[in-house]
């Protein structure tokens, strides 16, 4: 990677963890935990994904000189901006992407617009809405290339979502064309699932569903995972955070009987996402390494045109 990008970050990652260290030891009750940010040195990849592939799952954090972090964030990742992002995707030989706005930012979407406006084209993004979010609102957002919103349960994050605000936000967003985005916690996938099904727009299931690979492909959760997935033709998955669900860290091959069931369950309705830049993970992966996963699950080429191109085209309404 570039090197001035590469040392910017790292001296903006050590300023932030000082910031990050004074206030905890001011405010040890107040001050989010600073967590690690991405691999800098991203290898590579041998794999060459096809041309008009989209990454569907990546964030931007900051600058916060011009994006702040809300004060109300569960963690303080160092920043991730833009130009970080191009270079990785650079490297990767991506050039198509989804900015999902993530906690950090709570629900001020100005980095996502930013990084959108800058594309050419080539960006979409998800957002984080609340009731003060009326139709007018929603109908600029989606002129300026948001595709949908998305509803956090995970409990570290601040979760459950407020159900309420889910609700209103449905027929908000339908006649936009909208889909809701998902974070769930994996017992709730079950116990959600009537609900899912009766909703009147598309619903993206993060993470795989956050299945444990040490637990294996049986596990309770992840069955219902791909029952919903099969049953209901609104239901789509983000075939993504292998570096999540691997039991025991890279090269994560552990996961990835998981993420070829889901896309041998619903080929149509499969996206892939790189999580970058990896917040709150166990082991950070290097994202070249994750781009080498892919013709791991997906080996035949028909199977990873669907995942890489088509289906995030369709989607997300990429021309």
């Amino acid at each position: 990677m570039d090197p001035v990008l590469t040392r910017r970050a790292c001296i903006g990652g050590l300023g932030m963890a000082a910031v990050a260290t004074r206030l905890a030891a001011e405010e040890p009750s107040k001050a989010p935990p600073m967590i690690a940010g991405p691999d800098l040195a991203t290898r590579r990849p041998a794999f060459v994904v096809p041309p008009g592939t989209i990454d569907t799952h990546t964030h931007i954090f900051g600058p916060q000189a011009l994006f702040p972090y809300s004060p109300k964030r569960p963690y303080t990742p160092p920043e991730a901006p833009l130009a970080m992002f191009s270079t990785l995707h650079g490297r990767l030989g991506i050039d198509r992407a989804v900015i999902v706005n993530a906690t950090v930012h709570g629900t001020d979407a100005a980095p996502v617009l930013d990084a959108i406006a800058r594309s050419g084209g080539r960006y979409r993004g998800i957002v984080n809405i609340d009731d003060s979010f009326d139709e007018a609102a929603l109908a600029d957002l989606n002129e300026r290339g948001i595709r949908g919103c998305r509803f956090t349960f995970i409990s570290y994050l601040g979760g459950p979502a407020d159900m309420g605000v889910f609700d209103r936000a449905l027929p908000k967003i339908a006649p936009l064309g909208w889909h809701v985005d998902l974070y769930l916690e994996p017992k709730m996938i079950p116990q959600m699932a009537p609900r899912l099904q009766r909703l009147p727009v598309n619903y993206v299931i993060d993470h795989m569903g956050l299945p444990k690979a040490a637990d294996g492909l049986e596990q309770p959760n992840f069955q219902a995972l791909l029952k919903l997935l099969r049953d209901d033709e609104k239901c789509w998955v983000k075939v993504m955070g292998l570096e999540r669900a691997s039991a025991g860290g890279p090269p994560f091959a552990d996961a990835v009987p998981f993420a070829r069931a889901l896309i041998e369950t619903a080929p149509d309705r499969v996206i892939w996402g790189s999580d970058w830049p990896h917040p709150n993970v166990r082991f950070m992966p290097n994202d070249g390494d994750l781009v080498d996963l892919i013709p791991q699950y997906a080996p035949d080429p028909a199977a990873r045109q669907k995942l890489l191109v088509d289906n995030p085209t369709r989607l997300f309404g990429f021309r």
